[in-house]
């Protein structure tokens, strides 16, 4: 049986408002950095690498904030394949927090692209079969 991609992440000052939780978009960026996490640690396609002539945007994402999220609190993020097609992959993600509840769930459309040097013509393009194996083995 598949595993989720899973990475912990300590709140932070920086993440919370005035009211002591955290401030919706920075869950996006937390969600972006597991993303990030998933393609280099585990589908071994660094963006360090892959945006030097290709990309993966985020093209739908639906999301569901459950519960507030505070200073201090540990969350555990997950990440799994939900669909994998051509030149994209659906990815649901749950955020949840040292009391195993739910803060956040979701789903994100991920879809390949390349572009050219100069970065003015992106299209998609289809995963490669290697890496479609790599993605596969987080499907649930």
């Amino acid at each position: 049986m598949n595993k989720p991609f899973v990475k912990q992440e300590k709140i932070r000052f920086q993440h919370i408002d005035y009211a002591g939780i955290v401030f919706y978009p920075r869950f996006l960026e937390m969600l972006n950095c597991l993303v990030e996490d998933w393609f280099e640690e585990a589908l071994n396609r660094p963006f360090s690498k892959m945006h030097e002539t290709n990309g993966i945007p985020t093209v739908d994402l639906k999301i569901q904030f459950k519960n507030a999220a505070r200073l201090g609190e540990i969350l555990t993020k997950k990440l799994w394949v939900n669909e994998l097609k051509k030149s994209s992959v659906i990815c649901g993600f749950q955020f949840v927090n040292e009391l195993e509840k739910v803060v956040l769930e979701g789903e994100v459309t991920l879809v390949n692209v390349s572009f050219q040097e100069n970065k003015n013509e992106i299209k998609s393009e289809a995963f490669s079969e290697e890496m479609k194996e790599k993605i596969e083995k987080y499907k649930l």
